[in-house]
């Protein structure tokens, strides 16, 4: 048991780690609060699931944009202050969502700009923040601190939508409080972030950023296996993180239920994602997390075709403990075997890129919004399933085709299989 731990958790033993991860950890849960709080109040102001699609599209189209210019600026910037100027402009949004809601001006129009906005911050955010992360560690630890990263993503998914519900059921917090809450946790992250030692400074580069970009496409596009890792989780996020734009509408539409009932879902479908990236930290470094992340792939797909099946709101809850179950999972080991087989000077871009896996599942929640509202969310959820699925299924195959024509690859990249 006390192995177990230590391999588990074993990147916390430094010191400037477990400071990051703390101000991740809060700015996970103010990010999670805030899909809930804005997924209820789009549905609230329209009634319908267009609203929602459109208020996620906003986020996702900045982060597709600006997505690979994040990646580029995190390999040549300093990364501590990139990961400060876009905590301090979400922060600033979220403060700003809140008093609209206060003020009673909130329109769908005011929402999906502060989602834009967001969505401008995160794009250079995310990579930063990984890209920083792997200088506070060891090397010999960088995948389990990409996976305890992951543990912190998916606990605030456990506390975000209890937090978030109780918050919108109090009558004088409501979604004012709420995003007024989202900024306070967000100053916490700050301040986490300030206390940390300067990141390292870039080496020189006489390529444009245009350039950095191309060269980091390049790179993806010349490794095989980074490739079909890459391209299997774009796939997968992009269609099968589309269901929490359907949730609302599936619970009250289909299972006849309030919309802010989806709160107690997202808090168990979050247990199975903290289970699974725990239980899957201590495997990051080894040879079998490739086998581990399909198998968790094809979990994540199988339960979104229960989803669609859901005869009864305790079915949906049991689907979507799977279905945290699996995302965790495969999310936690993406993270780590991209650590491992791509070089440092690479690492940013590279993040960057499964990154716009969340903005391109952003961007298609308009037209799966747009679907449901046609076709019903039932179906919808099936079509989403179903192309997991055969995602999953397709890489699987392409890996083992690549395996039985492998040659020997060094230590390092075998370290991510």
């Amino acid at each position: 048991m006390g192995s177990w731990f230590r391999d588990t958790f074993a990147a916390l033993a430094e010191r400037n780690f477990r400071i990051l991860w703390t101000g991740s950890l809060l700015a996970f849960i103010a990010f999670f609060m805030s899909t809930v709080v804005q997924s209820v109040v789009a549905f609230d102001l329209s009634g319908n699931n267009r609203a929602v699609g459109f208020v996620v599209f906003a986020q996702g189209i900045a982060q597709l944009a600006l997505g690979p210019l994040g990646g580029a600026l995190a390999d040549r910037l300093s990364k501590k202050a990139v990961i400060l100027a876009c905590q301090t402009t979400i922060f600033s949004a979220f403060v700003a969502l809140g008093l609209l809601v206060a003020t009673d001006v909130i329109t769908i129009g005011y929402l999906a700009g502060g989602s834009f906005v967001i969505g401008v911050a995160f794009s250079f955010l995310g990579p930063s923040r990984q890209a920083f992360m792997l200088e506070l560690v060891d090397g010999d630890r960088r995948g389990n601190a990409v996976a305890l990263s992951q543990v912190a993503l998916n606990a605030s998914r456990i506390v975000a939508p209890l937090v978030a519900g109780a918050m919108l059921a109090v009558g004088f917090l409501g979604a004012a409080g709420a995003f007024l809450g989202m900024g306070v946790l967000y100053v916490g992250a700050i301040v986490c972030t300030i206390v940390l030692p300067p990141s390292r400074t870039p080496s020189g580069t006489s390529r444009s950023v245009l350039g950095d970009i191309a060269s980091g496409l390049a790179y993806v596009r010349d490794h095989a296996r980074l490739r079909r890792l890459v391209l299997s989780y774009v796939l997968v996020i992009m269609f099968g993180f589309t269901y929490v734009t359907l949730l609302p509408g599936l619970v009250e539409n289909e299972l006849h239920r309030d919309a802010k009932s989806i709160t107690l879902l997202l808090g168990v479908n979050a247990v199975g994602g903290l289970g699974a990236s725990i239980g899957v930290a201590s495997r990051a470094d080894s040879r079998h997390a490739r086998t581990i992340y399909t198998v968790m792939c094809l979990i994540f797909g199988l339960s979104l075709l229960a989803q669609g099946f859901a005869p009864s709101y305790a079915f949906l809850a049991v689907a979507m403990f799977f279905g945290g179950l699996g995302a965790g999972g495969f999310q936690t080991l993406n993270g780590a075997i991209v650590s491992h087989i791509t070089e440092p000077e690479y690492f940013g871009r590279v993040v960057s890129l499964t990154f716009l896996a969340f903005a391109a599942s952003s961007i298609f929640a308009l037209p799966v919004g747009f679907l449901a509202d046609a076709i019903g969310e039932r179906p919808t959820i099936w079509i989403t399933g179903s192309i997991v699925t055969a995602a999953t299924a397709m890489f699987w195959l392409l890996e083992r085709a690549a395996e039985s024509d492998s040659v020997p690859v060094s230590a390092a990249a075998t370290a991510g299989d």
